[in-house]
């Protein structure tokens, strides 16, 4: 029997949800860390709510892959299902205590995410959506921006410096030089403010699959776009960017411009 997109997205937002209150519990604890093999940072939350997320993947869905940051792929690699997981989106805020990260958890089916959501446990906002079925942020629907300028658009980005070491740092200076104000709300909650109208544009010169898996359906249901610096809605660009479709052609001048 073929699962309904209802369905998938109803598991998805109680599976994040269940992974999000896990990851709570050692929340301003003073977990310590481990540093992987590129120097990024992993937690006992981290691998915990991977774990959760994973077992209850392989209960409910054997015969779907699953692709996690922490454990790695899982799966046939001819499935036509593949979860993407990242248990803690934002780990470096989440050892200083800074309630911005995020479980992540997107769906790919037949080569195109169709399900996706975001859940920010230390603020319980969660965003989700799948393709016909809207984008829904803490039951209410969202919606990006109405801003038809980018001088009136709301610019943020993970870390600026990441612009600079990939050789990007002119269309950062291009894009802020024409924005209205540039914030620091990085990793997943950039996207969250753009997907719900706080903010216009989220850029991104560094982004794993895993780190961005939602965000095509979140950003179609929502009415913006979610993809690459050339204006492909993909999660394997390796750079992310998200706006709305009104600023989308303008930011795309911007990031390309050779003034």
């Amino acid at each position: 029997m073929t699962t309904s997109l209802r369905d998938l997205l109803d598991f998805a937002v109680e599976t994040a949800y269940l992974a999000g209150r896990t990851t709570l519990a050692y929340f301003q604890t003073g977990v310590q860390a481990e540093f992987k093999a590129d120097s990024s940072p992993v937690t006992l939350a981290d691998r915990a709510a991977e774990q959760l997320i994973r077992q209850r993947i392989e209960k409910r869905f054997p015969h779907h892959a699953i692709v996690g940051e922490e454990f790695g792929v899982q799966g046939s690699a001819d499935a036509t299902h593949r979860w993407f997981i990242d248990p803690i989106d934002g780990t470096k805020s989440f050892l200083r205590g800074i309630p911005l990260y995020a479980v992540l958890l997107g769906l790919e089916i037949e080569g195109r995410v169709q399900v996706g959501v975001a859940y920010y446990p230390a603020m319980d906002e969660m965003l989700s959506a799948a393709d016909g079925e809207g984008c829904w942020w803490n039951g209410r629907r969202a919606r990006v921006s109405t801003a038809s300028r980018l001088a009136e658009a709301w610019v943020t980005s993970t870390d600026p410096y990441n612009f600079q070491k990939t050789g990007k740092d002119a269309a950062w200076q291009r894009i802020q030089a024409v924005s209205y104000h540039r914030g620091g709300w990085g990793d997943a909650y950039g996207y969250l403010l753009v997907a719900t109208g706080r903010a216009e544009v989220m850029l991104d010169p560094i982004m794993n699959e895993w780190d961005c898996a939602p965000f095509p359906p979140i950003f179609r249901e929502a009415g913006g776009f979610f993809g690459d610096w050339q204006g492909n809605e993909t999660i394997y660009g390796g750079e992310a960017l998200a706006t709305t479709q009104v600023l989308l052609p303008e930011v795309l001048e911007c990031l390309h411009s050779s003034l």
